[in-house]
């Protein structure tokens, strides 16, 4: 099973949605889409839920 990392190759900021894309094998271009449409409309927190990925993916 593949391990939840931050992608290394694919990332723009600080690899998080390149590293989800890896891990679900999807496009890293859809998370991002999806990132940028829940802060648009401001579901969650979508800031605070990318801060808390990068720790887990990070410090895991």
């Amino acid at each position: 099973m593949a391990k939840l990392i931050l992608s290394q190759s694919n990332k723009v900021i600080l690899g998080v949605c390149g590293g989800l894309a890896e891990y679900f094998g999807w496009d890293a271009t859809m998370i991002r889409i999806l990132f940028v449409i829940a802060a648009i409309v401001g579901m969650g927190s979508p800031g605070i839920v990318y801060l808390v990925l990068f720790l887990v993916m990070k410090f895991q």
